[in-house]
Protein backbone atom coordinates (compact mmCIF):
# COMPACT_ATOMS: atom_id res chain seq x y z
CA UNK A 1 0.00 0.00 0.00
CA UNK A 2 2.81 2.40 0.91
CA UNK A 3 4.47 1.71 -2.42
CA UNK A 4 1.35 2.76 -4.36
CA UNK A 5 0.90 5.90 -2.25
CA UNK A 6 4.49 6.93 -2.95
CA UNK A 7 4.09 6.28 -6.67
CA UNK A 8 0.93 8.39 -6.71
CA UNK A 9 2.55 11.29 -4.87
CA UNK A 10 5.59 11.14 -7.14
CA UNK A 11 3.35 11.26 -10.20
CA UNK A 12 1.46 14.28 -8.87
CA UNK A 13 4.69 16.10 -8.10
CA UNK A 14 6.13 15.26 -11.51
CA UNK A 15 3.02 16.63 -13.23
CA UNK A 16 3.14 19.72 -11.05
CA UNK A 17 6.78 20.38 -11.92
CA UNK A 18 5.81 20.50 -15.60
CA UNK A 19 3.10 23.12 -15.02
CA UNK A 20 5.48 26.10 -15.45
CA UNK A 21 5.57 25.17 -19.14
CA UNK A 22 1.95 26.24 -19.48
CA UNK A 23 2.45 29.50 -17.51
CA UNK A 24 -0.17 31.60 -15.82
CA UNK A 25 -3.11 33.38 -17.36
CA UNK A 26 -2.52 37.14 -17.00
CA UNK A 27 -5.18 37.86 -19.66
CA UNK A 28 -7.80 36.83 -17.09
CA UNK A 29 -6.38 39.08 -14.35
CA UNK A 30 -9.16 40.97 -12.62
CA UNK A 31 -11.92 38.62 -13.78
CA UNK A 32 -11.95 36.52 -10.59
CA UNK A 33 -13.75 37.53 -7.44
CA UNK A 34 -13.25 36.81 -3.72
CA UNK A 35 -9.56 37.70 -4.12
CA UNK A 36 -9.27 37.98 -0.35
CA UNK A 37 -8.72 34.22 -0.58
CA UNK A 38 -5.23 35.06 -1.88
CA UNK A 39 -4.27 37.10 1.21
CA UNK A 40 -2.22 35.28 3.82
CA UNK A 41 -3.52 36.57 7.17
CA UNK A 42 -0.92 34.76 9.33
CA UNK A 43 2.07 36.73 10.57
CA UNK A 44 4.63 33.89 10.64
CA UNK A 45 4.13 32.38 7.19
CA UNK A 46 3.53 35.81 5.60
CA UNK A 47 7.20 36.55 6.25
CA UNK A 48 8.00 33.59 3.99
CA UNK A 49 5.72 34.92 1.21
CA UNK A 50 4.51 31.34 0.75
CA UNK A 51 7.96 29.85 0.04
CA UNK A 52 7.46 27.38 2.90
CA UNK A 53 4.42 25.58 1.47
CA UNK A 54 6.28 22.25 1.76
CA UNK A 55 7.32 22.72 5.40
CA UNK A 56 4.54 24.81 6.96
CA UNK A 57 2.87 23.13 9.94
CA UNK A 58 0.06 23.80 12.37
CA UNK A 59 -2.80 26.26 11.98
CA UNK A 60 -1.00 28.42 9.40
CA UNK A 61 -0.85 25.44 7.05
CA UNK A 62 -4.56 25.99 6.43
CA UNK A 63 -3.62 28.82 4.08
CA UNK A 64 -0.64 27.30 2.21
CA UNK A 65 -0.97 23.51 2.37
CA UNK A 66 -3.62 21.92 4.57
CA UNK A 67 -1.51 18.75 4.90
CA UNK A 68 0.76 20.60 7.33
CA UNK A 69 -1.94 20.74 10.01
CA UNK A 70 -1.37 16.98 10.49
CA UNK A 71 1.85 17.87 12.34
CA UNK A 72 -0.18 19.31 15.25
CA UNK A 73 1.01 17.50 18.37
CA UNK A 74 -1.71 18.61 20.77
CA UNK A 75 -3.62 21.89 20.64
CA UNK A 76 -2.67 25.11 18.87
CA UNK A 77 -4.29 28.55 19.02
CA UNK A 78 -3.13 31.36 16.73
CA UNK A 79 -4.21 35.01 16.56
CA UNK A 80 -3.06 37.52 13.96
CA UNK A 81 -3.78 41.08 12.86
CA UNK A 82 -2.69 42.78 9.64
CA UNK A 83 -2.81 46.48 8.85
CA UNK A 84 -3.42 46.17 5.10
CA UNK A 85 -1.86 49.19 3.33
CA UNK A 86 -1.51 51.46 6.33
CA UNK A 87 -3.46 54.51 5.11
CA UNK A 88 -6.31 52.51 3.59
CA UNK A 89 -8.02 51.81 6.93
CA UNK A 90 -8.30 48.10 6.09
CA UNK A 91 -7.73 45.59 8.88
CA UNK A 92 -7.44 41.81 8.65
CA UNK A 93 -8.07 39.75 11.78
CA UNK A 94 -7.53 36.01 11.91
CA UNK A 95 -8.03 33.28 14.48
CA UNK A 96 -7.11 29.64 14.07
CA UNK A 97 -7.41 26.47 16.09
CA UNK A 98 -6.06 23.00 15.48
CA UNK A 99 -6.42 19.86 17.55
CA UNK A 100 -4.84 16.44 17.37
CA UNK A 101 -7.47 13.75 16.75
CA UNK A 102 -6.39 10.19 17.44
CA UNK A 103 -2.86 9.09 16.66
CA UNK A 104 -2.62 10.34 13.09
CA UNK A 105 -5.24 13.03 12.42
CA UNK A 106 -5.82 16.70 13.16
CA UNK A 107 -8.84 18.98 12.89
CA UNK A 108 -8.46 22.70 12.25
CA UNK A 109 -10.68 25.76 12.09
CA UNK A 110 -9.62 29.18 10.79
CA UNK A 111 -11.55 32.44 10.57
CA UNK A 112 -10.38 35.48 8.63
CA UNK A 113 -12.26 38.79 8.71
CA UNK A 114 -11.58 41.96 6.71
CA UNK A 115 -12.92 45.33 7.85
CA UNK A 116 -12.85 48.45 5.69
CA UNK A 117 -13.74 51.19 8.14
CA UNK A 118 -16.66 53.55 7.63
CA UNK A 119 -17.41 54.56 4.04
CA UNK A 120 -19.59 57.55 3.16
CA UNK A 121 -22.95 56.67 1.58
CA UNK A 122 -23.48 58.49 -1.72
CA UNK A 123 -26.21 58.44 -4.34
CA UNK A 124 -26.66 59.97 -7.80
CA UNK A 125 -28.81 62.64 -6.16
CA UNK A 126 -26.33 63.25 -3.31
CA UNK A 127 -22.85 62.44 -4.65
CA UNK A 128 -21.21 64.34 -1.78
CA UNK A 129 -22.73 62.08 0.85
CA UNK A 130 -24.36 63.25 4.06
CA UNK A 131 -26.50 60.11 4.32
CA UNK A 132 -24.38 58.32 6.88
CA UNK A 133 -21.80 55.58 6.49
CA UNK A 134 -21.60 51.84 5.83
CA UNK A 135 -18.93 49.20 6.38
CA UNK A 136 -18.36 46.18 4.09
CA UNK A 137 -17.46 42.89 5.74
CA UNK A 138 -15.54 39.96 4.22
CA UNK A 139 -15.34 36.69 6.17
CA UNK A 140 -13.70 33.38 5.29
CA UNK A 141 -14.16 30.30 7.46
CA UNK A 142 -12.12 27.16 6.92
CA UNK A 143 -12.69 23.68 8.34
CA UNK A 144 -9.91 21.23 7.64
CA UNK A 145 -8.84 17.69 8.37
CA UNK A 146 -5.38 16.27 7.78
CA UNK A 147 -3.83 12.89 8.47
CA UNK A 148 -0.50 11.14 8.56
CA UNK A 149 -0.79 8.22 6.13
CA UNK A 150 2.76 6.91 6.59
CA UNK A 151 5.89 8.13 8.35
CA UNK A 152 6.65 10.17 5.24
CA UNK A 153 3.30 11.15 3.69
CA UNK A 154 0.76 13.62 5.06
CA UNK A 155 -2.41 14.80 3.36
CA UNK A 156 -5.49 16.87 4.06
CA UNK A 157 -8.62 18.62 2.81
CA UNK A 158 -9.96 22.04 3.75
CA UNK A 159 -13.50 23.31 3.10
CA UNK A 160 -13.94 27.09 3.10
CA UNK A 161 -17.03 29.27 3.36
CA UNK A 162 -16.71 32.68 1.72
CA UNK A 163 -18.93 35.67 2.52
CA UNK A 164 -18.84 39.24 1.21
CA UNK A 165 -21.50 41.62 2.44
CA UNK A 166 -22.76 45.18 2.29
CA UNK A 167 -25.85 46.41 4.16
CA UNK A 168 -28.08 45.56 1.17
CA UNK A 169 -25.93 43.22 -0.93
CA UNK A 170 -24.29 39.87 -0.21
CA UNK A 171 -22.39 37.11 -1.97
CA UNK A 172 -21.55 33.76 -0.47
CA UNK A 173 -19.93 30.60 -1.70
CA UNK A 174 -17.91 27.53 -0.89
CA UNK A 175 -14.60 26.14 -2.10
CA UNK A 176 -12.04 23.57 -1.03
CA UNK A 177 -8.29 23.05 -0.75
CA UNK A 178 -6.36 19.79 -0.83
CA UNK A 179 -2.70 19.16 -0.19
CA UNK A 180 0.06 16.62 0.35
CA UNK A 181 3.43 16.88 2.09
CA UNK A 182 6.24 14.36 1.79
CA UNK A 183 9.03 14.27 4.40
CA UNK A 184 12.23 12.28 3.99
CA UNK A 185 15.94 12.25 4.85
CA UNK A 186 17.93 10.84 7.74
CA UNK A 187 16.90 13.79 9.92
CA UNK A 188 13.60 14.38 8.09
CA UNK A 189 15.23 17.46 6.68
CA UNK A 190 13.90 17.16 3.12
CA UNK A 191 10.31 18.15 2.41
CA UNK A 192 8.15 18.35 -0.69
CA UNK A 193 4.60 19.60 -1.00
CA UNK A 194 1.81 20.16 -3.48
CA UNK A 195 -1.56 21.82 -2.89
CA UNK A 196 -4.53 23.07 -4.87
CA UNK A 197 -6.55 25.96 -3.47
CA UNK A 198 -9.84 27.79 -3.90
CA UNK A 199 -11.53 25.26 -6.15
CA UNK A 200 -15.28 25.73 -6.23
CA UNK A 201 -18.36 26.99 -8.08
CA UNK A 202 -18.94 30.60 -9.09
CA UNK A 203 -20.32 33.23 -6.72
CA UNK A 204 -22.76 36.07 -7.42
CA UNK A 205 -24.11 39.06 -5.51
CA UNK A 206 -27.77 39.29 -4.56
CA UNK A 207 -29.92 41.49 -2.36
CA UNK A 208 -32.08 44.61 -2.19
CA UNK A 209 -29.19 46.73 -3.43
CA UNK A 210 -29.84 45.38 -6.93
CA UNK A 211 -33.44 46.59 -6.96
CA UNK A 212 -34.75 50.03 -7.85
CA UNK A 213 -38.17 51.61 -8.23
CA UNK A 214 -39.45 53.29 -11.35
CA UNK A 215 -42.75 54.76 -12.46
CA UNK A 216 -44.47 53.55 -15.63
CA UNK A 217 -47.45 55.05 -17.41
CA UNK A 218 -50.20 53.72 -19.66
CA UNK A 219 -53.68 54.71 -20.69
CA UNK A 220 -54.93 53.97 -17.19
CA UNK A 221 -52.43 56.27 -15.46
CA UNK A 222 -49.05 56.03 -13.74
CA UNK A 223 -47.96 53.38 -11.31
CA UNK A 224 -44.65 52.50 -9.55
CA UNK A 225 -43.00 49.11 -9.63
CA UNK A 226 -39.72 47.52 -8.56
CA UNK A 227 -37.08 46.25 -10.99
CA UNK A 228 -34.68 43.54 -9.78
CA UNK A 229 -31.36 43.41 -11.61
CA UNK A 230 -29.32 40.27 -12.14
CA UNK A 231 -25.57 40.10 -11.63
CA UNK A 232 -22.97 38.10 -13.48
CA UNK A 233 -21.38 35.31 -11.47
CA UNK A 234 -17.64 35.37 -10.90
CA UNK A 235 -15.09 32.59 -10.53
CA UNK A 236 -12.82 32.02 -7.54
CA UNK A 237 -9.04 32.58 -7.77
CA UNK A 238 -7.94 28.94 -7.90
CA UNK A 239 -4.24 28.09 -7.88
CA UNK A 240 -1.69 25.34 -7.29
CA UNK A 241 1.36 25.45 -5.01
CA UNK A 242 4.39 23.20 -5.53
CA UNK A 243 7.15 23.54 -2.96
CA UNK A 244 10.30 22.05 -1.50
CA UNK A 245 12.51 22.82 1.49
CA UNK A 246 15.73 21.62 3.11
CA UNK A 247 16.84 21.97 6.75
CA UNK A 248 20.53 22.45 7.58
CA UNK A 249 20.62 21.32 11.19
CA UNK A 250 23.53 22.50 13.35
CA UNK A 251 24.20 22.58 17.07
CA UNK A 252 21.53 24.84 18.58
CA UNK A 253 20.84 26.30 15.13
CA UNK A 254 18.87 25.56 12.00
CA UNK A 255 18.89 27.09 8.54
CA UNK A 256 15.96 26.25 6.27
CA UNK A 257 15.94 27.16 2.59
CA UNK A 258 12.69 26.79 0.67
CA UNK A 259 11.13 27.45 -2.69
CA UNK A 260 7.63 27.45 -4.10
CA UNK A 261 6.04 27.70 -7.53
CA UNK A 262 2.50 29.06 -7.71
CA UNK A 263 0.43 28.42 -10.81
CA UNK A 264 -2.38 30.98 -10.82
CA UNK A 265 -5.55 30.65 -12.87
CA UNK A 266 -6.24 34.38 -13.09
CA UNK A 267 -2.89 36.12 -13.01
CA UNK A 268 0.82 35.59 -13.53
CA UNK A 269 2.63 32.61 -12.03
CA UNK A 270 5.08 33.21 -9.20
CA UNK A 271 8.37 31.68 -8.08
CA UNK A 272 9.24 32.34 -4.43
CA UNK A 273 12.53 31.66 -2.65
CA UNK A 274 13.06 32.09 1.08
CA UNK A 275 15.20 31.19 4.07
CA UNK A 276 14.79 31.01 7.83
CA UNK A 277 17.50 31.00 10.50
CA UNK A 278 16.59 29.68 13.94
CA UNK A 279 18.47 29.69 17.24
CA UNK A 280 17.34 26.90 19.60
CA UNK A 281 13.89 27.17 17.95
CA UNK A 282 13.35 30.24 20.12
CA UNK A 283 14.46 33.07 17.86
CA UNK A 284 13.62 32.79 14.15
CA UNK A 285 14.40 35.28 11.41
CA UNK A 286 13.14 34.81 7.86
CA UNK A 287 13.14 36.55 4.50
CA UNK A 288 11.82 35.75 1.02
CA UNK A 289 11.40 37.13 -2.47
CA UNK A 290 8.43 36.37 -4.76
CA UNK A 291 9.14 36.85 -8.46
CA UNK A 292 6.67 37.15 -11.30
CA UNK A 293 7.08 38.31 -14.87
CA UNK A 294 7.42 42.08 -15.08
CA UNK A 295 7.73 42.70 -11.35
CA UNK A 296 9.57 45.92 -10.60
CA UNK A 297 8.80 47.38 -14.02
CA UNK A 298 6.73 50.55 -14.10
CA UNK A 299 5.14 49.49 -17.40
CA UNK A 300 4.88 45.69 -17.14
CA UNK A 301 4.20 44.96 -13.47
CA UNK A 302 0.65 43.89 -12.61
CA UNK A 303 1.17 43.66 -8.85
CA UNK A 304 1.52 46.34 -6.23
CA UNK A 305 4.01 44.21 -4.29
CA UNK A 306 7.76 44.49 -4.77
CA UNK A 307 8.32 40.81 -3.93
CA UNK A 308 10.33 41.33 -0.74
CA UNK A 309 9.04 40.00 2.58
CA UNK A 310 10.59 39.33 5.96
CA UNK A 311 9.73 38.53 9.52
CA UNK A 312 10.76 37.22 12.89
CA UNK A 313 9.38 35.02 15.67
CA UNK A 314 10.21 34.69 19.33
CA UNK A 315 9.02 31.46 20.94
CA UNK A 316 9.51 30.33 24.53
CA UNK A 317 8.52 27.22 26.51
CA UNK A 318 5.83 27.59 29.16
CA UNK A 319 6.88 24.54 31.20
CA UNK A 320 9.98 22.50 31.93
CA UNK A 321 9.12 19.77 29.43
CA UNK A 322 8.85 22.26 26.58
CA UNK A 323 5.61 20.75 25.25
CA UNK A 324 3.76 24.02 25.90
CA UNK A 325 5.04 27.07 24.08
CA UNK A 326 4.12 30.69 23.48
CA UNK A 327 5.17 32.64 20.39
CA UNK A 328 5.07 36.19 19.06
CA UNK A 329 5.30 36.56 15.27
CA UNK A 330 5.88 39.56 13.03
CA UNK A 331 6.07 39.99 9.25
CA UNK A 332 6.59 42.82 6.79
CA UNK A 333 5.53 42.84 3.13
CA UNK A 334 6.88 45.61 0.93
CA UNK A 335 4.76 47.29 -1.72
CA UNK A 336 5.00 50.31 -3.98
CA UNK A 337 2.64 52.31 -1.74
CA UNK A 338 4.09 51.33 1.63
CA UNK A 339 4.62 48.34 3.85
CA UNK A 340 2.15 45.83 5.22
CA UNK A 341 2.69 44.83 8.84
CA UNK A 342 1.31 41.73 10.52
CA UNK A 343 1.65 40.69 14.14
CA UNK A 344 0.45 37.47 15.72
CA UNK A 345 0.56 35.33 18.82
CA UNK A 346 0.36 31.56 19.20
CA UNK A 347 -0.05 29.11 22.05
CA UNK A 348 0.85 25.46 21.55
CA UNK A 349 0.25 22.85 24.25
Amino acid sequence: MKKYIKITIASILSFGMMSPVFGGNPQRAGSAGATELLINPWARSAGWSGANSASVTGVEAQFLNIAGTAFTDGTELVFSYTNWFADADIGISAFGFSQRVGDDGALSVAIMSMSFGDIEITTTEQPEGGLGTYSPQFINIGLGYAKRFTENIYGGVNIKLVSESLPDLTASGMCFDAGVQYVTGAERQIKFGIAIKNVGPTMAFDGDGLAFRITASNQNGSFPYTVQQRTQGFELPSLMNIGASYDFNMTDMRLTVAGNFTSNSFTKDQITLGAEWAMKEMLMIRAAYAYEDGIGSATESTTIFSGFTGGASFEVPLNGEGDSRFAIDYSYRHSSIGGINSIGAAIRF
